[in-house]
């Protein structure tokens, strides 16, 4: 088994990361990606702002037609401040056969070496790294005092391109109640559920 784990705060999932999870999927050859929502980040204090259960409801519907996408909630389960390296180890745990991915995103690379235990996390799992068209090549240098030679090599030949989708959750979530266009940066049915729930001052 060839897994991804993919974290974030998802709040909510947009198509940006549909996007960033289909094309480790294809271009790794991943068995399947783990969305795992956060239940606080700790680079972000304040929160996530719609509720645990929301988001996992949210995430649910995002992946539904995607048979290898699956949402796990063992962080929001663990609760308190999520660390990746808590993750990983749950999951080796339970899988302890499987090839662990971490995907992310070309420009939180830098932030790896100050991440809570770097090299256990590049020890755990290959960081997928994903860089988006016409964006500038990931500094992989950083990583070489985490990392052996032969780990490295593995993660300069597991890097991911995938399409220029410039959306954040944090726009979407400012569109939402001044009534912006952002129903098409999510899956139709997040919007749907959005627009049930009043999320992020959704106006029914």
């Amino acid at each position: 088994m060839r897994i991804g784990v993919f974290g974030g705060s998802f709040d909510p999932p947009h198509l940006g990361h549909l996007s960033l999870a289909a094309s480790c999927q294809e271009q790794a050859d991943l068995d399947q990606v783990w969305f795992v929502p956060a239940a606080q980040q700790p680079f972000k204090p304040r929160g996530p702002e719609a509720t645990d259960a929301h988001r996992l409801a949210m995430l649910e519907r995002a992946c539904a037609d995607q048979t290898a996408f699956k949402v796990c909630d063992i962080e929001i389960g663990r609760g308190g401040v999520s660390y990746t390296v808590n993750t990983l180890q749950t999951v080796r745990c339970d899988w302890p056969q499987a090839s662990l991915f971490f995907l992310m995103g070309a420009d939180s690379l830098s932030d790896l070496p100050r991440w809570h235990r770097p090299i256990e996390i590049c020890q755990l799992a290959i960081p997928l790294v994903v860089r988006r068209a016409g964006s500038d090549q990931a500094g992989f240098d950083i990583l070489r005092d985490l990392v052996s030679s032969e780990r490295m090599a593995e993660i300069l030949q597991s890097q991911v391109d995938m399409p220029i989708m410039p959306i954040s959750s944090s726009e979407i979530r400012e569109k939402i109640p001044a009534d912006g266009e952002w129903q098409q940066l999510v899956p139709l049915a997040v919007a749907e559920y959005i627009q049930q729930h009043g999320l992020y001052g959704c106006h029914h």
